[in-house]
């Protein structure tokens, strides 16, 4: 009862595996495995077009990357057959947040990390890189969501970077005798 209601808390328990891991492993726990199978008739279909905001004209004259990075991110999705399981407004989300984090660290870079204070005229932290870390971890909470989508539904190995396969990682977390 550590959330005073009762029962397990959101998150708490064994991590779902890859779907590939548990087909590569031969299914061990013999239970049926979800599979999301829509056969042949959806390879090479047509990514759903952006919308306009996405590339929408900014103050400085410049288009927004936002649709650059949602042609991308389909592309990567589609590659591993799972872009019709991410919703379009999620992956618009995804490219928005992207691209505003982008958008912030260009003005830090013109303007630098430090700004005048309005009233008082002393030093203090652009306003560029609160909104910067801001966008950043909104464009990582959304990227983990759609992550996690392929991971349980790709039966193939992506090639994601995984902790396991860093040497560096192995060293750390190896038993000493």
């Amino acid at each position: 009862m550590a959330n005073g209601h009762g029962g397990a808390r959101p998150g708490s328990g064994a991590k779902r595996k890859p779907l590939a891991e548990k087909l590569l492993l031969g299914n061990p726990g013999r239970k049926k495995l979800e599979h999301l199978d829509f056969g042949e008739e959806l390879k090479g279909q047509d990514m759903p077009e952006p919308k306009d905001y996405l590339a929408a004209k900014q103050r400085d004259g410049t288009p927004l990357k936002a649709r650059e990075i949602y042609v991308e991110m389909w592309n990567w999705l589609n590659d591993r057959d799972c872009a019709e399981l991410v919703n379009t407004q999620l992956l618009e989300s995804y490219a928005m947040a992207v691209a505003r984090w982008l958008q912030c660290e260009e003005a830090i870079d013109n303007f630098g990390f430090l700004s005048k204070h309005p009233t008082t005229g002393a030093a203090c932290q652009s306003p560029f890189v609160a909104m910067g870390q801001s966008y950043r971890k909104q464009m990582l909470n959304i990227w983990f969501q759609i992550y996690q989508i392929v991971r349980e539904n790709c039966s193939s190995e992506f090639g994601g970077h995984s902790l396991k396969d860093d040497p560096m990682e192995q060293l750390l977390t190896r038993r000493r005798p």
